[in-house]
């Protein structure tokens, strides 16, 4: 849990990062360079580890590379282009609610005892931070973020799947699924009229954090995550990342916390409480040599 503590404040400030990345370029564009400076660092990471660089389970990188990376970061910083980075992470962070119901059918996770009440808390907690009585981004870029929400949680699926079938080298998969991804995001970029992009030394580091902390660095720590503990669990787990995001766009973006928003972050912060004391006591339960 501690890893996926670390990864909820990097992915978590990573909305603010690529909000202000989206004043000097395109989405699309934006987007592209991101995955490709995080294709770039892993690679770099790899070969100073002295690991290989040879494809594996070429056919699940495919898969997750289209779904996680491309499909998920285009819509995802499509969606951002147009609304603020708060509300943004916690539509897309619908995505745990998806892994549940896909996590069941396709991988045989089942929520349990006290997790039930960890999942209502945490839909509350979401639609209350969201108001989507007041709620002023337009529709297509709901619609965006929700897509987005829904492509992350098949790669996860997809990601933990392979993981139960067979043994794999995170950082290598990770490389390799980004890689493909980033194939169509560059002829989308490529196609698809935009604004000019405006280098500079803000976008510059945009582009750094974003690319090599939240994108590959990033992607590795979710997969390490999520293939030493149940999809269900993760997913919910993450739900710290759209607080982070939230607190994070009022103190630097200047985007207001109403009542209810502070409510639904309080729903949250209980329902990881919940969800961790339940991972911890089915943990307990286990006999030493299964733990």
């Amino acid at each position: 849990m501690a890893v996926m503590a670390v990864l909820s404040l990097i992915w978590g400030y990573a909305w603010i990062a690529a909000k202000i990345g989206l004043s000097h370029a395109g989405p699309f564009d934006f987007a592209a360079l991101r995955v490709a400076v995080g294709v770039a660092s892993l690679g770099a990471a790899l070969v100073l580890m002295g690991r290989s660089l040879s494809p594996a389970h070429i056919g699940s990188a495919v898969l997750v590379g289209l779904v996680q990376t491309a499909a998920f970061l285009i819509l995802n910083t499509w969606a951002l282009a147009g609304g603020g980075p708060g509300k943004t992470s916690i539509l897309t962070f619908t995505m745990p609610f998806w892994v549940l119901l896909l996590a069941w059918p396709v991988l045989g996770e089942r929520i349990r005892g006290f997790q039930w009440l960890a999942v209502g808390m945490a839909l509350a907690g979401l639609v209350a931070i969201l108001e989507p009585w007041r709620l002023q981004t337009s529709l297509f870029s709901k619609g965006l973020a929700v897509l987005g929400g829904i492509a992350w949680a098949a790669g996860a699926v997809l990601s933990k799947r392979l993981h139960n079938r067979d043994r794999m080298d995170a950082l290598q998969f990770t490389f390799w699924q980004m890689l493909i991804g980033l194939v169509p995001m560059l002829v989308i970029a490529w196609m698809v009229p935009q604004r000019t992009v405006d280098w500079n030394l803000e976008l510059v580091a945009s582009l750094l954090f974003s690319g090599v902390l939240a994108t590959g660095l990033g992607w590795f720590l979710w997969l390490y995550v999520l293939h030493r503990l149940p999809a269900g669990t993760t997913s919910l787990a993450s739900l710290a990342i759209p607080v982070i995001a939230t607190i994070s766009a009022a103190l630097q973006l200047g985007e207001r916390l109403r009542p209810s928003e502070l409510a639904g972050m309080g729903a949250i912060g209980v329902a990881l409480a919940i969800n961790s004391a339940e991972l911890s006591r089915r943990r307990n339960s286990l006999d030493p040599p299964a733990g």
